[in-house]
Protein backbone atom coordinates (compact mmCIF):
# COMPACT_ATOMS: atom_id res chain seq x y z
CA UNK A 1 0.00 0.00 0.00
CA UNK A 2 2.81 2.29 0.63
CA UNK A 3 5.24 1.92 -2.00
CA UNK A 4 1.45 2.75 -4.27
CA UNK A 5 0.58 6.00 -2.54
CA UNK A 6 3.78 6.93 -3.43
CA UNK A 7 3.42 6.07 -7.09
CA UNK A 8 0.02 7.96 -7.03
CA UNK A 9 1.68 11.43 -4.63
CA UNK A 10 4.38 11.44 -7.26
CA UNK A 11 2.13 11.07 -10.78
CA UNK A 12 0.19 13.79 -8.63
CA UNK A 13 2.85 16.34 -8.18
CA UNK A 14 4.54 15.62 -11.91
CA UNK A 15 0.67 16.45 -13.43
CA UNK A 16 0.33 19.76 -10.90
CA UNK A 17 3.77 21.10 -11.65
CA UNK A 18 3.40 20.28 -15.52
CA UNK A 19 0.31 22.04 -15.71
CA UNK A 20 2.03 25.13 -13.23
CA UNK A 21 4.85 24.83 -15.99
CA UNK A 22 2.10 25.01 -18.93
CA UNK A 23 0.18 27.78 -17.73
CA UNK A 24 3.68 30.14 -16.74
CA UNK A 25 4.05 31.75 -20.37
CA UNK A 26 0.22 32.36 -20.14
CA UNK A 27 0.58 34.12 -16.72
CA UNK A 28 1.69 37.35 -17.53
CA UNK A 29 -0.77 38.57 -20.43
CA UNK A 30 -3.65 37.27 -18.65
CA UNK A 31 -3.84 39.30 -15.74
CA UNK A 32 -3.80 42.46 -17.31
CA UNK A 33 -6.43 41.47 -19.39
CA UNK A 34 -8.35 39.97 -17.11
CA UNK A 35 -7.79 41.78 -13.51
CA UNK A 36 -9.43 44.85 -14.70
CA UNK A 37 -13.08 43.53 -15.84
CA UNK A 38 -12.98 41.14 -13.45
CA UNK A 39 -12.35 43.71 -10.30
CA UNK A 40 -15.17 46.34 -11.99
CA UNK A 41 -18.20 44.36 -12.01
CA UNK A 42 -17.24 43.14 -8.25
CA UNK A 43 -16.83 46.77 -7.03
CA UNK A 44 -19.69 48.01 -8.46
CA UNK A 45 -21.66 44.56 -7.70
CA UNK A 46 -21.26 45.54 -4.24
CA UNK A 47 -22.32 49.36 -4.40
CA UNK A 48 -24.86 49.22 -7.23
CA UNK A 49 -28.09 47.22 -5.22
CA UNK A 50 -31.15 47.92 -7.58
CA UNK A 51 -33.44 50.68 -6.56
CA UNK A 52 -36.43 50.46 -9.44
CA UNK A 53 -38.50 47.75 -11.47
CA UNK A 54 -39.71 48.61 -14.70
CA UNK A 55 -39.58 52.59 -14.16
CA UNK A 56 -40.80 52.13 -10.62
CA UNK A 57 -38.25 53.23 -8.24
CA UNK A 58 -38.26 53.88 -4.43
CA UNK A 59 -39.01 57.31 -2.89
CA UNK A 60 -41.62 57.75 -5.69
CA UNK A 61 -44.64 59.65 -4.63
CA UNK A 62 -47.95 57.54 -4.80
CA UNK A 63 -48.86 59.55 -8.08
CA UNK A 64 -45.96 58.87 -10.01
CA UNK A 65 -46.55 55.37 -9.47
CA UNK A 66 -50.39 54.99 -10.41
CA UNK A 67 -49.37 56.85 -13.82
CA UNK A 68 -46.65 53.79 -14.02
CA UNK A 69 -48.65 51.55 -13.36
CA UNK A 70 -51.33 52.64 -15.74
CA UNK A 71 -49.49 52.43 -18.47
CA UNK A 72 -47.69 49.48 -17.95
CA UNK A 73 -48.73 46.48 -19.48
CA UNK A 74 -48.02 43.81 -16.84
CA UNK A 75 -50.13 45.28 -14.03
CA UNK A 76 -53.96 45.08 -14.38
CA UNK A 77 -54.26 48.50 -12.09
CA UNK A 78 -57.83 49.60 -11.39
CA UNK A 79 -57.29 52.60 -10.17
CA UNK A 80 -58.13 53.69 -6.55
CA UNK A 81 -60.01 50.42 -5.64
CA UNK A 82 -56.42 48.80 -5.60
CA UNK A 83 -55.20 51.58 -3.00
CA UNK A 84 -55.95 50.78 0.42
CA UNK A 85 -54.75 52.72 4.29
CA UNK A 86 -52.24 50.20 6.11
CA UNK A 87 -53.44 50.55 9.84
CA UNK A 88 -50.10 52.50 11.19
CA UNK A 89 -50.15 56.32 10.70
CA UNK A 90 -48.94 57.80 7.59
CA UNK A 91 -48.56 54.23 5.29
CA UNK A 92 -50.80 53.57 2.73
CA UNK A 93 -50.47 50.12 0.12
CA UNK A 94 -51.12 49.90 -3.68
CA UNK A 95 -52.17 46.25 -3.95
CA UNK A 96 -52.38 45.36 -7.65
CA UNK A 97 -52.93 41.84 -10.06
CA UNK A 98 -49.65 41.29 -12.36
CA UNK A 99 -50.22 39.57 -15.79
CA UNK A 100 -47.47 37.13 -17.04
CA UNK A 101 -44.65 36.73 -14.58
CA UNK A 102 -45.62 38.83 -12.08
CA UNK A 103 -48.47 37.23 -9.73
CA UNK A 104 -49.27 40.32 -7.45
CA UNK A 105 -47.41 43.62 -6.81
CA UNK A 106 -47.68 45.32 -3.67
CA UNK A 107 -46.19 48.97 -3.09
CA UNK A 108 -46.08 50.68 0.42
CA UNK A 109 -45.45 53.90 0.93
CA UNK A 110 -44.57 55.98 4.30
CA UNK A 111 -45.68 59.73 4.03
CA UNK A 112 -46.38 59.23 0.37
CA UNK A 113 -43.34 58.34 -0.71
CA UNK A 114 -42.59 54.49 -2.08
CA UNK A 115 -40.68 52.48 0.41
CA UNK A 116 -40.94 49.09 -0.31
CA UNK A 117 -41.97 47.01 -3.39
CA UNK A 118 -42.22 43.29 -3.39
CA UNK A 119 -43.54 41.30 -6.18
CA UNK A 120 -44.85 38.16 -6.46
CA UNK A 121 -44.22 36.38 -8.97
CA UNK A 122 -46.20 33.46 -10.94
CA UNK A 123 -44.23 30.05 -10.32
CA UNK A 124 -46.00 28.41 -13.01
CA UNK A 125 -43.87 30.69 -15.49
CA UNK A 126 -40.75 31.53 -13.41
CA UNK A 127 -38.68 29.38 -10.81
CA UNK A 128 -36.02 30.84 -8.02
CA UNK A 129 -33.06 29.20 -9.78
CA UNK A 130 -33.41 31.55 -12.70
CA UNK A 131 -34.33 34.67 -10.61
CA UNK A 132 -31.51 33.83 -8.44
CA UNK A 133 -29.04 33.81 -11.04
CA UNK A 134 -30.22 36.40 -12.74
CA UNK A 135 -29.46 38.87 -9.89
CA UNK A 136 -26.42 37.26 -8.50
CA UNK A 137 -24.67 37.78 -12.30
CA UNK A 138 -25.61 41.45 -12.43
CA UNK A 139 -25.13 42.16 -8.64
CA UNK A 140 -22.58 39.78 -7.68
CA UNK A 141 -23.36 36.89 -4.85
CA UNK A 142 -25.84 37.80 -2.11
CA UNK A 143 -24.51 38.89 1.24
CA UNK A 144 -26.69 36.71 3.07
CA UNK A 145 -27.97 33.92 1.67
CA UNK A 146 -30.44 31.03 3.55
CA UNK A 147 -33.04 28.27 2.40
CA UNK A 148 -35.86 31.50 2.68
CA UNK A 149 -34.12 34.26 1.17
CA UNK A 150 -31.23 35.56 -0.49
CA UNK A 151 -30.42 39.20 0.14
CA UNK A 152 -28.06 42.34 -1.12
CA UNK A 153 -27.54 45.69 0.43
CA UNK A 154 -25.72 48.05 0.10
CA UNK A 155 -26.69 50.37 2.74
CA UNK A 156 -29.39 52.17 0.76
CA UNK A 157 -31.30 49.34 -0.59
CA UNK A 158 -32.14 45.88 0.62
CA UNK A 159 -33.04 43.33 -2.23
CA UNK A 160 -33.99 39.80 -1.46
CA UNK A 161 -35.65 37.10 -3.65
CA UNK A 162 -37.86 35.27 -0.75
CA UNK A 163 -39.80 32.02 -0.91
CA UNK A 164 -42.63 31.83 -1.89
CA UNK A 165 -41.20 32.84 -4.54
CA UNK A 166 -41.21 36.64 -4.61
CA UNK A 167 -38.74 40.04 -5.35
CA UNK A 168 -39.01 42.53 -2.29
CA UNK A 169 -37.16 45.65 -2.45
CA UNK A 170 -36.78 48.17 0.77
CA UNK A 171 -35.62 51.60 1.27
CA UNK A 172 -33.32 51.37 4.51
CA UNK A 173 -33.42 54.33 5.17
CA UNK A 174 -37.17 54.94 5.92
CA UNK A 175 -37.35 51.37 6.97
CA UNK A 176 -34.41 51.70 9.30
CA UNK A 177 -36.29 54.87 10.63
CA UNK A 178 -39.69 52.97 11.07
CA UNK A 179 -38.12 50.10 12.84
CA UNK A 180 -36.58 52.46 15.53
CA UNK A 181 -39.95 53.55 16.06
CA UNK A 182 -41.41 50.26 16.68
CA UNK A 183 -43.94 50.47 13.16
CA UNK A 184 -41.57 48.63 11.17
CA UNK A 185 -43.16 47.07 7.54
CA UNK A 186 -45.56 43.79 7.62
CA UNK A 187 -43.42 41.12 5.84
CA UNK A 188 -44.85 39.55 2.61
CA UNK A 189 -46.16 36.56 4.54
CA UNK A 190 -48.57 39.32 6.92
CA UNK A 191 -49.61 41.03 3.76
CA UNK A 192 -50.82 38.03 2.18
CA UNK A 193 -52.62 36.77 5.49
CA UNK A 194 -54.21 39.92 5.49
CA UNK A 195 -55.13 39.63 1.58
CA UNK A 196 -56.63 36.05 2.71
CA UNK A 197 -58.66 37.08 5.74
CA UNK A 198 -59.94 39.81 3.85
CA UNK A 199 -61.43 37.38 1.20
CA UNK A 200 -64.22 36.30 4.00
Amino acid sequence: MRPRAMIVLSIALLVFGASLFAQTPVVPAAPAATSAPAADPASSAAVAVPRSFRSIELGMSMDEVKAILSSDGIFSYRGDPDVSLLPRPNESLIEVAGLSFVRRAFFQFYEGKLFVMIFALNERQMDHYSVFTSLSSKYGKPGSLSPSESVWEDGTTRMSVERPLAVKYIDLAVFDALKAAGTAESSYEEILRSEFLGGF
